[in-house]
């Protein structure tokens, strides 16, 4: 799909006929946007604006050079646009194009929020986009406001986790799920807006766009450097939460092995007196005792020996323990 946004009557007029390529000229066209062209789409703005578009692969590259650089005939820029899919981002590349004569040419396979922020601006005020230099660095300025608006619905997740945890006593699979993923999105927003500070930074050393663009710049990237400061932020809050976690996590499972150790304490006096009486000697005096009561009824006393004596050691362990107040 292409849409060419066209500079007539004073206003702006949104167009898809391609064959206005062969009426129209450079100063008659501000913005060309594409989103997942055709060939014969790609050709025809290639054929108007005599430039070759880049490739997938080439808008992919991590290379600097591929984020921001310039040639005699125009400027090229590609830039990776995060677009929100529930609780993850989807990363888009996505490909500008600047003339010489400064027509816009962006090359997209995804509907963005950005475009049509973007596009609400131009037509409410298009005084404001003489070229597609300034219409450029418009949806720039939308992007940053998107990445704050981002970065700010990552802080507010992280504060929800670490109140959660906070609450909680214990700490389960879903809790370091949780920290897992939104380590793994801090991560890639911080790298995305890096990304943007890469062209930025190209551009403010550039020389082909107007004056009055560069005052824009400055703050612009002013703007960048404080969301990548808060990223880091949240990615320093994230790392203690999970510290935290796996704190508790340990304090759990040494809770679980002070428990176990202690019952084994308790009752290792008992098991040795039973381990001693369960030997096979026949010189065991206790297994004679008894009493005869009068009616002839016989009472073992060896067996209750060794019962009252099996329970007396494991009440005084119970009780040293509590007196070292290890339990």
């Amino acid at each position: 799909m292409i849409t060419i946004y066209l500079k007539q009557y004073n206003k702006i007029i949104r167009n898809a006929d391609t064959r206005l390529f062969d009426e129209l000229g450079y100063d008659d066209i501000l913005w060309i946007d594409m989103m997942q062209p055709s060939i014969k789409e790609q050709r025809a703005v290639e054929n108007f604006i005599e430039i070759n578009l880049q490739s997938r692969q080439q808008v992919e590259e991590i290379e600097s050079t591929s984020k921001y650089s310039e040639n005699e005939n125009a400027i090229i820029s590609n830039s990776n646009f995060f677009i929100p899919t529930g609780d993850s981002f989807l990363i888009e590349p996505v490909s500008f194009i600047i003339s010489n004569e400064g027509v816009l040419v962006s090359v997209r396979n995804a509907e963005s929020r950005t475009f049509r922020e973007t596009e609400k601006r131009l037509q409410m005020n298009y005084r404001n986009y003489a070229t597609g230099y300034h219409l450029f660095i418009s949806l720039l300025e939308v992007r940053i406001d998107f990445d704050a608006d981002l970065v700010e619905l990552v802080a507010k997740q992280v504060a929800t986790l670490s109140k959660d945890i906070t609450s909680e006593d214990s700490i389960d699979k879903e809790i370091l799920h949780r920290i897992s993923a939104l380590q793994e999105s801090t991560m890639s927003l911080r790298e995305n807006i890096f990304d943007r500070q890469r062209v930025l930074s190209g551009i403010l050393r550039s020389e082909r766009f107007p004056n009055d663009i560069y005052p824009r710049l400055q703050l612009m990237i002013k703007d960048v450097n404080s969301l990548i400061s808060h990223a880091d932020f949240s990615t320093q809050r994230l790392d203690y939460i999970q510290d935290a976690a796996l704190g508790l996590i340990n304090i759990e499972q040494n809770e679980i092995v002070k428990i176990f150790s202690v019952v084994t304490v308790i009752f290792m006096p008992a098991t040795l007196i039973a381990s001693m009486y369960g030997m096979n000697f026949k010189f065991m005096p206790e297994l004679d005792w008894q009493f005869t009561f009068a009616n002839g009824f016989v009472l073992p006393l060896g067996y209750l020996f060794a019962i009252c004596l099996m329970i007396l050691c494991s009440g005084l362990t119970i009780w040293y323990f509590k007196y070292k107040k290890w339990l």
